[in-house]
């Protein structure tokens, strides 16, 4: 592409991007810290992506959701999943009508735009797979009949560590269908101060403007699409997605033997879309190998499965992946 049109793509995504930090805005009102989480959830939301966040109880994931939601005009649902929830409560089911004889359909909570799947992996596999159809076809089907789901349609899910009493680990399957997948850690020192002046000596409510619409997101969007990427930055997110199945490529021998199974192409296509995204908020419109390097931990932490080798040495899913983009040639 020539100068020019990456400058008349920089022109557009920094006439676009304005309200990413009116978002931003709003959301720091309630949530104290946590940048890093409200820009990964602005990423799923201009790359079209599920997000999946981990982190222990109460350290505000399902707040940071609820915030951004409140800053757009859309329909939100959240839906508090448990171990005696059914599909049916989820999708919705059909019901009998006496009057007419025949069955009518009663649309289900995921009939909305952003969901909050909270406490994802606290229900049976059966609801979590009744997810699966939602999340990757945008649609739901009920009896016979299948129904659309509005655009856009994102779903925010939080999860409890694994370890956690009460905790069912998610199907690979699903897991594969978030496009990011985030840990939430602890607050500083300096930030727990804040938060604790902030909530512990008010019960006053703190209000959220709406300040996007689904008409901004989606224009923004088809920026994101426009978004320039060069030739060796593709084949840059090739190579570091092939080192997560083949490692001895890419002088990574040791690595062989940790790794149970690498990232899917379906990592391969998100790594790509949310670098995108990751420039987008940059207010840059060409991508660079460091936008790669700062989304690539959260698209590929959750698609990279150590084998018991690693977990006999400690190794996590981070660990490889870190060994990976310190190993692979940057463009």
């Amino acid at each position: 592409m020539s100068a020019e049109g990456v400058a008349a793509i920089n022109e557009m995504v920094r006439k676009e991007s304005g309200f990413v930090e009116a978002i931003v805005m709003e959301c720091q009102k309630v949530i104290v810290g946590q940048k890093y989480l409200i820009e990964r959830l602005i990423v799923g939301l201009l790359a079209n992506g599920h997000i999946l966040i981990e982190g222990v109880p109460g350290l505000a994931k399902t707040t940071a959701v609820k915030t951004l939601s409140d800053t757009i005009q859309t329909k939100f649902q959240r839906i508090q999943f448990t171990p005696d929830m059914l599909p049916a409560d989820l999708i919705g089911t059909l019901i009998y009508d006496q009057r007419s004889g025949g069955f009518t359909i009663k649309k289900g909570p995921v009939f909305a735009n952003i969901i909050l799947a909270d406490e994802i992996n606290r229900a049976p596999a059966k609801v979590q797979s009744a997810l699966l159809e939602a999340m990757q076809e945008r649609q739901v089907t009920i009896g016979e009949e299948t129904l659309k789901l509005e655009d856009p349609f994102l779903v925010l899910a939080t999860q409890n560590p694994i370890e956690q009493e009460g905790t069912y680990p998610l199907p690979e399957a699903q897991v594969d269908r978030f496009m990011l997948k985030i840990k939430v850690t602890y607050p500083t020192k300096d930030e727990e101060l804040l938060i604790l002046r902030r909530m512990a000596f008010t019960n006053k409510k703190i209000g959220v403007n709406r300040v996007v619409t689904p008409q901004d997101i989606i224009r923004a969007r088809g920026v994101v699409d426009e978004i320039y990427m060069d030739e060796k930055i593709q084949q840059y997110i090739v190579d570091v997605v092939e080192a997560t199945r083949k490692p001895e490529k890419y002088n990574l021998e040791e690595l062989k033997p940790l790794i149970q199974y690498g990232a899917s192409p379906r990592a391969t296509i998100n790594l790509c879309l949310a670098s995108k995204a990751h420039a987008f908020l940059q207010s840059r419109g060409y991508v660079t190998p460091q936008d790669v390097k700062s989304i690539g931990m959260d698209v590929l932490r959750h698609r990279v499965a150590p084998s018991y080798e690693a977990e006999a040495e400690n190794k996590t899913s981070e660990d490889l992946v870190n060994r990976i983009f310190q190993e692979v040639q940057v463009p």
